[in-house]
C-alpha cells in the first residue's frame, strides 16, 4: 500500500480517489455543440435552383371555363369571372366573389395566373385564399419554355 508522509511525519495510507474526471468529457461536449452550431443553419437555408421547364400538352376541350384569378407584378388581383375582369379586387373581394362562383359551380377548375415578378408568398397566399373559400383543388397556369401558348 502507498504511504505518504503528514506534516508532523506521521506516515498515513492514501485513499484510493473514488472520483471521475470529467473535464474531457465536458471538452468533447462542448466540441460537438460547436460542430451541430455550426452546422445546423446549413441545413435549412435555401438552394438557389433554375427549376427545369417542362413541355406539357395542354388540356383539349376543358369542358366548362374554368375560374382564373391573375396576380399582377404590383400585386394586385383579377378575377376573369368578375362583373369587370380588368379591375382589381381586393383580397376580401377576392374571396367573396369566389366563394360566390364555387357555390353555384362547385366543380369548377380553380387556376392562379402568377406574374413571374411577384414574390412566392403572394402566390401561396392567393391559393389558400382560394381553398379557403370552397375550391377543391388550385392549378397554377403557366407557358411553354418557347413562348408559345
Amino acid at each position: 500500500m502507498p504511504y505518504s508522509a503528514n506534516p508532523q511525519g506521521h506516515r498515513t495510507r492514501r485513499r484510493p480517489m473514488s472520483e471521475i474526471n470529467v473535464v474531457p468529457y465536458i471538452d468533447v461536449m462542448l466540441v460537438l455543440l460547436v460542430i451541430f452550431m455550426v452546422t445546423a443553419p446549413l441545413l435549412y437555408q435555401g438552394v438557389d435552383v433554375d427549376l427545369p421547364q417542362v413541355d406539357a400538352q395542354a388540356e383539349q376541350d376543358p369542358p366548362q371555363e374554368p375560374l382564373i384569378v391573375s396576380v399582377d407584378a404590383d400585386g394586385r388581383y383579377y378575377l376573369n369571372m368578375a362583373d369587370d375582369p380588368e379591375a382589381p379586387l381586393d383580397r376580401g373581394e377576392l374571396s367573396r366573389a369566389v366563394m360566390a362562383i364555387l357555390t353555384d359551380s362547385p366543380d369548377k377548375r380553380v387556376l392562379v395566373n402568377g406574374d413571374s415578378n411577384v414574390p412566392y408568398g403572394d402566390v401561396v397566399s392567393v391559393m389558400v385564399r382560394l381553398r379557403d373559400a370552397g375550391a377543391a383543388g388550385v392549378g397554377l397556369m403557366t407557358r411553354r419554355p418557347d413562348g408559345e401558348g
